[in-house]
């Protein structure tokens, strides 16, 4: 048999593309990111970059020291138990015991490879086709497009503004139906700053018992908060029996971000199901970064308190510098987080406004349409850097922009 190869591939090459063999959920995704601007930063030089959620805090000695001995001593096989090393597992359950001043036990927690991964197996625990998850927004971009990656429907409820961002509990509710899994929120917030009371945890809570809808609970960046050792925590409140997810992470207040270690604190009652989707999902989380995590959790207080006056000591000085910029709005200082958010007046792009502050001050700012339209005009900082960078790129801002 002879075959005609040419005709073969002219053949082959006009049925349907690959792309076409995907789930329309993964056609429709693309990465939020800012790499135009990171781009024209590179050509430009100099730029001090503020656009990141990260901070400049190198992984403590204390906790590398931890997961290279683990290292040393041959820790690199697997991990039994799915939902995590047991020393990690109890200590997670004494260091919230202890924060929050109620009993978690050790059968709550579920460890996870990042806050991102702890994120999506709660999502994809409860968020079915056909089903939605209502958030309060503005958000973090991952949040809405792992809802639409599993195949659920994201409905965002933007926080009132007028100097402060403020939660209608009433139009937030007002959005849930009977397909609704699971109501998100971050708190303190990414990219706002803005922090749920006791209060309004206590009306989630009992919004959630009268309709079996869960609540999500980002609380990621719950040490960094400025009024307490931590922020109101839905866990505070919450019994065993409650459909309640706190999603939380070692990146932030224990200057983990490259780990790729999170945790989920939920009810006992859904343990094993957690553990045999973290089986399936990622087959665990590393030893020797969980080894390093025991570390961070049993020695780390001192440095939780040192980042969290970081962030506080970046945020002051975001605020008394940028108040000099003419038509600044800037709205009441956030009660927690690493973040300014702030608009100009007459500028509704911010990604313009991105794109011209990079231009005329060589500072990296992320815009904030990235965390959807209630904030396109909103442009954010972050401030956990060193003080005297930071203070840098402020001087820079306002005479650039005076």
């Amino acid at each position: 048999m002879t075959v005609n190869h040419a005709s073969f591939r002219q053949g082959h090459n006009s049925g349907p593309s690959a792309l076409a063999g995907i789930r329309p959920q993964i056609q429709d995704l693309h990465t939020e990111n800012i790499a135009l601007l990171a781009m024209r930063a590179r050509e430009l030089g100099n730029v001090i970059p503020l656009w990141y959620g990260e901070g400049d805090v190198v992984t403590p000695k204390f906790i590398r020291d931890a997961a290279t001995a683990a290292l040393d001593e041959g820790k690199t096989f697997y991990i039994p138990n799915m939902r995590g090393l047991d020393p990690l597992n109890v200590a997670l359950s004494e260091y919230q015991t202890a924060l929050h001043d109620c009993p978690i036990g050790i059968e709550r927690t579920t460890v996870a490879p990042g806050g991102m991964q702890a994120l999506y197996i709660a999502l994809e625990m409860l968020v079915d086709v056909g089903t939605n998850v209502v958030y309060v927004a503005p958000q973090w971009p991952n949040i809405h497009n792992a809802i639409h990656l599993i195949g659920g429907e994201p409905r965002p409820v933007a926080l009132d503004f007028d100097t402060d961002f403020r939660l209608d509990l009433d139009k937030l509710f007002a959005r849930c139906d009977a397909r609704t899994r699971a109501i998100f929120l971050s708190t303190p917030s990414n990219p706002t700053g803005w922090t749920a009371s006791r209060e309004e945890m206590q009306a989630l809570l009992d919004f959630s018992r009268k309709t079996g809808i869960w609540i999500i609970s980002d609380e990621v960046y719950g040490r960094l908060y400025f009024d307490g050792p931590v922020a109101p925590s839905v866990l505070q409140i919450a019994g065993d029996d409650d459909r309640v997810i706190s999603i939380n992470s070692f990146s932030k207040a224990w200057a983990m971000t490259g780990w790729r270690i999170g945790w989920l604190t939920h009810p006992t009652g859904v343990a094993s199901h957690l553990g045999a989707m973290t089986q399936y999902i990622n087959s665990g989380t590393s030893g020797m970064v969980q080894a390093g995590a025991v570390a961070a959790i049993r020695q780390g207080e001192p440095l939780v308190a040192e980042i969290r006056d970081r962030a506080r000591t970046g945020l002051d000085l975001a605020y008394n510098r940028l108040k000099f910029i003419p038509g600044m709005i800037l709205p009441d200082k956030p009660k927690g987080g690493m973040y300014a958010f702030f608009a100009l007046e007459g500028e509704p792009d911010s990604r313009a406004a991105c794109a011209r502050i990079l231009e005329a001050a060589r500072v990296g700012l992320a815009p904030g349409y990235l965390f959807g339209e209630s904030s396109k005009a909103f442009l954010r900082m972050c401030v956990f850097r060193d003080k005297d960078q930071i203070a840098t790129a402020l001087d820079r801002m306002v005479e650039a922009l005076a």
